[in-house]
């Protein structure tokens, strides 16, 4: 229930309903009956966390827990920040209105290093100090989750844990033990000593590290008994892992305003520019009758007429014919859409178009990543033009008139014969469409291009490489502009100063934590969204800590190199990027895990057992 204060700035402000509560299936206890209290926060709008499926799911998780509760908590805009500011109203819970700094956990969902200065202020919002040093008592706990937790040393000085891995194991072990630490009047100190044992659980103060003089990491040491590594937690059976039957459903639009239904987890293809591919392994796969039980409950409980099957690439699904059949033998009577995002080129099949077209038909989206083969191959993306073009034949004489690519701009050996190859591999897609005898007849085709910056990332075999300058971008990107002579294609690509700084924060140190502080004291938050993304109040940050954001990016790092996330595991192998690494140079790709195993060692997380086998 919303304090009376909150309700009289709300007329105020943009969009109320994002800060209002009381949404269906939102989950409302009695404060005096619970021993935990969680907040779930998301770093961004809530149009943008109530589309986060790792929220859904943990948040479902800890309200079934009988001793825990939790809320949902978002970055209010910078109207609603003003209002509350002024009126000294504290961040709250959405749930019930009470302050979140009277909360015991406070966990950050982190899938975007843009996001880390929207973390400090909703701390500094919620009325605490943003360093973990400085937060004295037991709790509230802060700790984050997510993707950016496979490095989160450059925010290491704010938080008091992070999970590695899968939640679903991790977070109820963690509110339990707080829960009896709380009982037996342990310290924050205690605690931590005793999270840090559980598996999938890393406490950043428990590590020390050192540096050599030319700034690179020198080791990082465990103290007080840490484990060393420090191994992500994974759930072993996803028939058996818990799922919500039941979503909160907003009352305003958001980006994915639709139910969702987690199919597989994990990737078996290998890119080796992708980070989730190898963060998510090993795969583990959904029956087809678990995935047709828990969307049929999902639609009774949330009223959407349209379900997502969520995946990294959903027609890599083992079974994927069977599990449609049976979800359109219901779907298609009760007029709900069915939405199959993430597919490949590669496994577009006939059979599946057929299905696709007994439901409404949205555009197609496919991800080459590079515009030539040679390039392909360097990337291990293991698909090819003709495939590229068989595919979108494929859709365009199914009646399918526009398609969007996905490409990468900046990767390891690119040449400016390879960003050519972007417009001319568009320009044939086009021609393609006039070229099918059953397109629709008196439709024109639409062509759009999406060029991402490629950003190394930690745990992944370019992890070592170097960024590709701003300049170097910026006369790619027009290059790429010159090139598309077409009306019939439109070209995006991403914005250079983002990508920078996104490029430091994924491979940084902990020393990048007084950048990140500085800048969120100079006024940068939402740093994700161009119209508030301050680019000189970055480089005043840096200037002021005598930190060189260059060092991140335009350095290529050597295989000895200790780098800032090594005490972590994920599972594969360090040895195994490093093959990888070599292949890449050499052109040579590495099938995909239901080809040939290629020893990534991911499947000694799960017993030795790996499903893509």
């Amino acid at each position: 229930m919303l304090k009376k204060e909150v309700e009289k700035i709300l007329q105020y402000v943009q969009k109320p309903a994002r800060y209002a509560g009381g949404e269906l299936n939102s989950v409302v206890k009695s404060p005096d009956a619970v021993d935990v209290r969680f907040a779930f926060c998301f770093p961004d709008l809530y149009e943008i966390g109530m589309s986060h499926l790792g929220m859904k799911i943990l948040y479902s998780l800890i309200n079934s827990l009988d001793y825990a509760w939790c809320e949902r908590v978002f970055a209010p805009d910078h109207d609603m920040e003003e209002q509350m500011r002024a009126n000294d109203i504290g961040l709250y819970g959405l749930e019930s209105g009470d302050y979140i700094r009277d909360f015991d956990i406070i966990g950050f969902t982190l899938m975007y290093e843009m996001a880390y200065t929207n973390v400090l202020n909703m701390l500094d919002l919620a009325g605490l100090p943003i360093r973990a040093g400085e937060r004295r008592g037991l709790t509230p706990i802060v700790c984050v989750g997510g993707a950016c937790a496979c490095n989160i040393e450059p925010m290491a000085d704010f938080i008091d844990l992070a999970f590695l891995g899968d939640g679903e194991v991790s977070v109820p072990l963690v509110c339990d033990l707080l829960r009896r630490c709380k009982k037996e009047g342990k310290d924050k100190q205690e605690f931590l000593r005793l999270a840090s044992r559980i598996e999938g659980v890393y406490v950043p103060s428990f590590y020390t590290v050192t540096y050599h003089d030319d700034g690179t990491v020198k080791a990082v040491a465990p103290q007080d008994g840490a484990p060393f590594p420090v191994r992500k937690s994974i759930v072993p059976d996803m028939d058996k892992c818990f799922y919500p039957e039941s979503f909160v459903v907003p009352y305003i639009d958001v980006v994915h305003d639709r139910a969702v239904e987690e199919i597989f987890r994990g990737c078996i293809r290998g890119c080796r520019f992708c980070q989730a591919c190898f963060l998510y392994r090993p795969i583990r796969e959904k029956s087809v009758e678990t995935i047709n039980e828990q969307a049929k409950k999902l639609i009774e409980t949330t009223g959407y007429d349209e379900i997502s099957l969520f995946s990294l690439s959903s027609s890599d699904y083992s079974q994927s014919e069977e599990m449609l059949d049976s979800l359109l033998d219901w779907t298609c009577d009760a007029h709900i859409n069915l939405a199959l995002p993430s597919l490949r080129v590669d496994n577009f099949s006939d059979s599946l178009v057929e299905k696709i077209n007994r439901v409404r038909r949205a555009g197609l989206t496919f991800a080459p990543e590079a515009g030539t083969q040679r390039l392909r191959d360097v990337i291990n993306k293991n698909i090819t033009e003709e495939e590229i073009l068989t595919t979108c034949a494929r859709a365009f004489n199914n009646g399918w008139t526009s398609v969007k690519l996905y490409f990468m701009m900046g990767l390891p050996t690119e040449t400016m014969e390879d960003i050519e190859g972007i417009a001319k591999l568009a320009q044939k897609v086009v021609d393609t469409f006039y070229h099918c005898e059953n397109r629709q007849k008196g439709a024109s085709v639409s062509v759009s291009v999406s060029c991402a910056s490629f950003i190394p990332k930690p745990f992944t075999p370019f992890q070592w490489e170097a960024e590709d300058s701003m300049q170097s971008l910026e006369e790619k990107q027009k290059h790429l502009l010159a090139c598309c002579t077409s009306k019939k294609i439109r070209i995006s690509y991403h914005q250079t100063p983002t990508s920078l700084l996104e490029g430091v924060f994924a491979r940084g140190d902990r020393r990048l934590c007084d950048v990140i502080e500085t800048a969120y004291r100079l006024g940068c938050t939402f740093d994700a969204w161009d119209d508030h993304f301050q680019f000189p109040l970055w480089q005043q940050a840096f200037e002021k800590c005598g930190i060189d954001p260059e060092f991140y990016t335009k350095r290529k790092r050597d295989f000895s190199e200790v780098l800032p996330w090594d005490h972590l595991d994920y599972g594969v192998s360090r040895k195994f990027f490093e093959c990888e690494a070599a292949k890449a140079y050499r052109g040579e790709t590495t099938p995909h895990c239901r080809v040939q195993c290629a020893g990534c060692g991911a499947n000694k997380l799960n017993g030795g057992n790996c499903d893509a086998r």
